[in-house]
């Protein structure tokens, strides 16, 4: 019998879920992931909060009491997804020891309403890693300009970082040289360095939707042969630039302090076309040191029918590098395309956390009615 998620194991891949609700929690769920599945991580962002609260029954018992204590909506928020949030860095917890603080990860995000205001990303992010008050958190901040100085900011104080919402080659870079900094920082104010730790969440198949959506208006030959090749080329570039960050004389230093890497995560891995390889954004993306959140979906794809190497980005750097020159050509303009991307993400999980808010808003009043008529 194969094990291919075993076999990305192997091959130096951290496998983390991207999803968490009560119900995965109460159900032991995600104790099985965990025990049986290779599972060593998770992550959360607005829109899988909105989906397991809006519809979860696990949450009326906390409701209720939210109800009669008359909290508001913010507050309600805050403690659903925190409880949720540290309930699933206990289930964590064996694994981040196993690994010396590797693995065992737990993400949860600033509002997202804050992207653009660095302070307030800054003042959450701090509330948030005393919240929830776990050693194997990660706070995610999304990489916008004003999420820039709010990564630095926070990895000075101690509070370990998932940098979230990655699209560009430019912006990567801006992320960890952000990363460095706020490494340096923490560094001169005598920090330990060992535990502190960021991911970068480099998200991949939203660059096929659009690359492939503008390729296709393009209707030429040439456009349509570049169809589901973009995102891939685009995250091996970034491992590219990774490499050449962590070669630095000023990584170096960092390391010898006992400082570790920002690792690259492939985040939107799921296939959004169902004309690719439901496995593409997984068994494509390969390499040693990196992590791959995926839905459970994708998880049991990969547990099915997954094909694992060892390594499916080194020596691909020339090649990804004409794929994009070969986009350029085709009349699409790569700048726009993860411009847009970022532009759009942010919008849609600020619009999945009013949405959310919207519907506790409404499960509050619906509990409290039904309170005072029993």
């Amino acid at each position: 019998m194969t094990d291919p998620l075993a076999d990305l194991v192997a091959a130096g891949v951290s496998i983390w879920l991207d999803d968490l609700s009560r119900e995965r929690l109460t159900s032991g769920s995600l104790r099985d992931l965990v025990a049986h599945q290779h599972v060593s991580g998770v992550t959360t962002n607005p829109s899988i909060f909105a989906k397991a609260i809006g519809a979860g029954q696990a949450y009326e018992a906390q409701l209720a009491d939210l109800a009669a204590r008359g909290a508001d909506i913010g507050e309600a928020l805050r403690e659903m997804t925190t409880w949720d949030v540290r309930a699933a860095c206990d289930v964590l917890r064996p694994v981040y020891d196993a690994t010396d603080g590797v693995d065992g990860r737990v993400s949860i995000e600033v509002d997202a309403r804050l992207a653009n205001d660095a302070a307030g990303m800054i003042a959450e992010a701090r509330s948030l890693w005393w919240s929830v008050d776990r050693p194997n958190l990660f706070i995610k901040i999304p990489a916008t300009p004003a999420g820039l100085p709010a990564i630095t900011a926070c990895l000075a104080e101690g509070i370990s970082v998932n940098v979230t919402l990655i699209f560009s080659l430019t912006r990567y870079e801006q992320v960890m040289h952000a990363w460095l900094d706020g490494i340096q920082r923490a560094q001169a104010a005598g920090l330990p360095l060992a535990r502190l730790d960021s991911v970068a969440s480099f998200f991949v198949s939203r660059v096929d939707t659009e690359a492939d959506r503008r390729l296709d208006a393009q209707g030429t030959h040439e456009a349509r042969a570049l169809r589901g090749r973009v995102a891939v080329a685009n995250a091996r570039l970034a491992y590219a630039r990774f490499e050449e960050v962590t070669s630095t004389p000023r990584w170096a230093a960092l390391a010898a302090a006992g400082a570790r890497a920002q690792r690259p995560l492939w985040a939107s891995t799921s296939t959004k076309d169902p004309a690719y390889p439901d496995t593409k954004y997984v068994a494509e993306l390969v390499a040693a040191g990196t992590v791959n959140t995926m839905p459970e979906a994708t998880l049991r794809a990969i547990a099915d029918h997954g094909v694992i190497g060892s390594d499916a980005i080194a020596g691909t750097r020339d090649d990804a590098r004409l794929v994009l020159d070969e986009l350029a050509a085709a009349g699409v303009d790569y700048d726009d395309v993860v411009a847009t991307l970022e532009r759009e993400g942010v919008a849609a999980f600020d619009k999945a956390w009013s949405d959310l808010a919207a519907q506790l808003r409404t499960r509050l009043q619906a509990t409290a009615r039904t309170s005072a008529d029993g």
